[in-house]
């Protein structure tokens, strides 16, 4: 069976910086993207970051643009989340998600398009 594992998460004071990264164990699969999202206590699931391996292009949210970046290789090696200048707004349960090519096309923006989920690892960010 496929799966996507999280590692990276931590504490973290504000302004700080970590590394999430996020690995395919198990039964091979192929993707058309790879995406990071986030919950925090009493929110919704939100989109933080996403890949799209054709065209190399990625994706962030406005309340991530420009202080985090998400780089990958291909479908076949890990992806990462680099967090920069971090907030407390930040803390949440951060999820490696992957598209399969059945979503060919699809927003990548959109949970809904993802096929594979992580358990999920914990960012806290402290004042």
């Amino acid at each position: 069976q496929a799966q996507l594992v999280e590692s990276g998460g931590g504490l973290v004071q504000a302004g700080g910086s970590l590394r999430l990264s996020c690995a395919a164990s198990g039964r091979a699969f192929s993707t058309y993207g790879m995406g990071w999202f986030r919950q925090a206590p009493g929110k919704e699931r939100e989109f933080v970051a996403a890949i799209k391996w054709s065209t190399s292009s990625t994706y962030y949210s406005d309340s991530v643009k420009g202080r985090f970046t998400l780089s990958g290789d291909n479908a076949e090696n890990p992806v990462y989340l680099q967090m920069n200048s971090l907030k407390p707004d930040d803390t949440a349960v951060y999820y490696c998600a992957g598209s399969s090519p059945r979503y060919f096309m699809r927003d990548l923006k959109k949970g809904e398009n993802y096929d594979y989920w992580g358990q999920g690892t914990q960012v806290t960010v402290s004042t």
